[in-house]
């Protein structure tokens, strides 16, 4: 194709250029004439007509085009000191994507930085909006300013000048803090002291009953039948023992215990100090007067809570044929509440203090207590009065920080007797606390099986 064999044998192989040293020697001289270009070396040319590659005919634009393609094509591409190809650098495919959300995670903790910085001036009395105060801090635009044109400024100078004046003055004379934090300790204690003395006096419980009353609660509990009763409530040896120190109490405890002062409250009406045709034990002006107080049994509560105002007759509770109730002329209306069967707390209708109690030994939640008495009472009046009741001035009132909390997970139905008792006197507070429940457990003991409540 190239010539015959015996061309290629006769030739020494070391003279015969390769078309690559051509092209290296071509890139060795980029910066050739026109006239080099086109009149190549003749030896050259010899040698490439004998391999058919090249003629001395060719055009010198021919020739030239050639070698310039080549050239630019190798320096376009690019070659490092190693002969390596330099490759053109491509982005990421991801890359696009990760900037953005750079952008956007910055322009998000920018804006929650902003948000907390207002929060927090807000709850020292700033009155801005959100808003405002968003559009004047445009963070996009936002350029540092420098405190060198600061100072140039009129008001600048007039407040370093102030500033530099005081701090040449005479210091002001230390007041003596000893002396000042003496008169502030004694005025203190002075209004603890007044303070305790405007607080109405409660005389404080018994540590225990006395000797007979003892032998008389020991009696009590050896006792085997009926134990006590008083109007329609009743108690029996399996209900006093509940009585005992670590026991729940039941609904026939609690409901006699609130009988007994229902007993006293009607008693007083006559100005009698009898309780049950019995006088009372112990000193009468020791303890407030009783007020015109009604009580409902521990049914009323889940009558009210499980079947409503209508569907549970509860209308009929305070309308009898011999003795009609008007609960809205009282003064207040004590309620035992069970929570679930597993709690014993108080409820009181206040008519005197427009209030709607709620007394809980272990500080739970009093809500339920409030909404359904509530209801109640605007059913009631509805149903006696014939119009809305009016709630103009009632309050929730739960006064946590003066209720008597229990320690334990059975005294909660003593807690609860102790409240009602006390709310029957219009008491504000209660002067019994966790170390006096064995005290009353033994006191109500006495109290059920004698159907008198003492007032020691």
């Amino acid at each position: 194709m190239f010539g015959s064999p015996q061309s290629f044998t006769q030739r020494p192989p070391s003279r015969t250029p390769s078309l690559l040293s051509l092209v290296r020697k071509n890139e060795q001289q980029p910066q050739a004439s026109s006239s080099q270009l086109s009149s190549p070396d003749p030896s050259v040319d010899s040698r490439f007509a004998g391999m058919g590659l090249y003629s001395p005919q060719m055009s010198t634009s021919t020739r030239s085009g050639s070698f310039s393609s080549i050239s630019t094509a190798d320096s376009s591409a690019g070659q490092r000191p190693n002969g390596l190809i330099r490759h053109r650098h491509r982005p990421h495919i991801y890359e696009r994507a990760y900037k953005s959300r750079v952008i956007h995670d910055k322009t998000k903790l920018r804006s929650d930085m902003l948000l907390k910085a207002y929060e927090r001036q807000k709850r020292y009395g700033y009155v801005a909006y959100y808003n405002q105060v968003k559009a004047a801090v445009p963070h996009d635009t936002l350029n540092f300013v420098s405190p060198l044109a600061l100072q140039e400024d009129k008001p600048i100078k007039r407040a370093l000048a102030i500033a530099r004046a005081s701090m040449q003055e005479r210091k002001p004379l230390k007041f003596d803090t000893a002396a000042l934090d003496d008169l502030q300790k004694r005025w203190k204690l002075k209004d603890s002291q007044l303070e305790e003395d405007l607080k109405p006096k409660l005389p404080p419980l018994p540590t225990a009953l006395p000797p007979s009353d003892e032998a008389a609660v020991k009696r009590i509990l050896e006792k085997r039948g009926p134990i006590a009763k008083y109007a329609r409530e009743a108690v029996e040896d399996r209900d006093i023992i509940r009585l005992r120190p670590g026991q729940w109490l039941n609904d026939e405890i609690i409901n006699f215990y609130g009988a007994l002062i229902l007993g006293r409250s009607e008693a007083s009406k006559e100005n009698v100090p009898k309780t049950n045709g019995k006088p009372v034990k112990g000193p009468t002006k020791a303890r407030g007067t009783p007020l015109n107080a009604h009580y409902f049994s521990s049914f009323f509560w889940s009558k009210l809570t499980g079947d409503g105002y209508d569907k549970g007759r509860l209308a009929k509770w305070t309308k009898k044929v011999q003795l009609a109730i008007d609960i809205f002329s009282k003064d207040v209306i004590l309620i035992p509440v069970n929570h679930n069967n597993a709690h014993w707390t108080a409820a009181a209708i206040n008519f005197r203090r427009k209030r709607i109690e709620s007394y809980d030994s272990m500080g739970m939640a009093k809500d339920v207590v409030f909404t359904n008495l509530r209801k109640y009472i605007d059913a009631e009046h509805q149903n006696k009065k014939k119009k809305p009741f009016d709630w103009t001035g009632w309050v929730n009132y739960a006064p946590d920080e003066l209720t008597p909390q229990q320690e334990n997970g059975f005294d909660c139905g003593v807690f609860t007797c102790s409240f009602l008792e006390a709310l029957s006197r219009g008491e504000e507070m209660f002067r019994f606390t966790q170390q006096d429940m064995p005290y009353l457990r033994r006191r109500m003991i006495w109290e059920i099986a004698h159907t008198t409540l003492r007032e020691d």
